[in-house]
């Protein structure tokens, strides 16, 4: 496997199953713009959404940390909410991982365009 990756590891009966980071961070992502009320994620690049999510291990469980655009009319402790409940069963229902924590920081409020 190349050195540039960190990887998370699980062994079972059969041999290791190696889960990128890069892998969990765009479940992560994917996940988090699928709840109502997240307009994008701060700071992501063009071709890949995940760049604004960190994924670290403590304890043999995932930390996510993410920061989002929330769209203007929301709730944020609703929206906030929402987002971690979506992470947390999206890598636990994909990866098989525990998440001990889904942190999540609105990053500002999109406003919607009015046409002119």
């Amino acid at each position: 496997m190349s050195d540039s990756k960190d990887y998370v590891s699980r062994s079972d009966e059969l041999g290791n199953i190696h889960i990128s980071e890069e892998v969990l961070a765009a479940i992560s992502a994917a996940a988090a713009l699928e709840v109502e009320g997240v307009s994008s994620l701060t700071n992501p690049s063009k071709k890949n959404a995940a760049k604004g999510v960190h994924i670290k291990l403590e304890d043999e469980k995932v930390v996510v940390s993410m920061s989002v655009l929330m769209a203007y009319g929301h709730t944020i402790p609703e929206m906030g909410k929402a987002v971690q409940e979506a992470v947390k069963n999206a890598i636990e229902s994909m990866s098989g991982l525990e998440v001990a924590a889904v942190n999540v920081s609105v990053g500002g409020i999109v406003f919607p365009q009015k046409e002119q």
